[in-house]
């Protein structure tokens, strides 16, 4: 299936489920990935920047769980690092289980976030740093989280990576109205995240998106 048809510009439970599907199959199809390679721009390995990856799914999900959300704090969950300047995660995947246990921890953050965002009502709000946000607002943000971390291991693993437009509209719609509207999609969420350059605008040294909902903003 492909989350980019129709005309709607919100984001749904299904294009979380979409994105963490098409990051899965891209992985998968790597021939013989040197996972300690460097993370396209981060300081992380791809091995690492996954578990980031999954632990960011695991998160936001987290942050829906509780009856009352927090609205001034994370879940206090215990965060650590593996090495000194690794990621700060929850969730880490076990080594022995190779890939295909580092891709199934990939899968299952995926599937709890899915999961979240389709049971909570849609008045919900919870916290994060970056304004608190309703069901779809995390639903938003972890598409993001997947497909510019995606955009980062792709180019340490050497594999090509292009989710397509429309589900880069909808985000870049959702999180970030001060992105162009008149420029490629995928090339926009590029540079709203720091990563690229497009036309008429220089590669971001700082950026944030806005997961409040626009109502909430006012």
């Amino acid at each position: 299936m492909s989350a980019s048809h129709g005309s709607s510009v919100s984001v749904t439970a299904a294009d979380v489920e979409y994105a963490v599907r098409l990051a899965v199959r891209a992985l998968h199809g790597a021939e013989a990935p040197d996972w300690g390679a460097k993370a396209g721009s981060l300081e992380w390995d791809c091995w690492e920047t996954v578990e980031h990856l999954a632990d960011d799914l695991f998160s936001y999900a987290a942050q829906l769980g509780p009856e009352r959300p927090p609205l001034d704090t994370h879940v206090p969950f215990v965060w650590s690092r593996k090495k000194p300047g690794g990621p700060a995660n929850v969730i880490f995947a076990d080594r022995d289980g190779g890939t295909a246990g580092l891709l199934q921890v990939l899968e299952a953050g995926g599937a709890l976030l899915t999961a979240m965002v389709r049971t909570t009502p849609p008045t919900a709000r919870a916290h994060h740093v970056f304004g608190a946000a309703d069901p779809e607002g995390f639903a938003a943000m972890g598409v993001v989280e997947t497909l510019v971390h995606m955009h980062d291991i792709a180019e340490g693993l050497g594999i090509s990576w292009t989710p397509d437009a429309g589900l880069c509209h909808r985000v870049l719609t959702r999180l970030f109205p001060h992105a162009p509207t008149d420029t490629e999609r995928w090339p926009t969420l590029l540079w709203a995240t720091g990563r690229a350059e497009i036309p008429g605008r220089s590669r971001l040294t700082q950026w944030r998106w806005y997961g409040a909902p626009a109502d909430d903003r006012r």
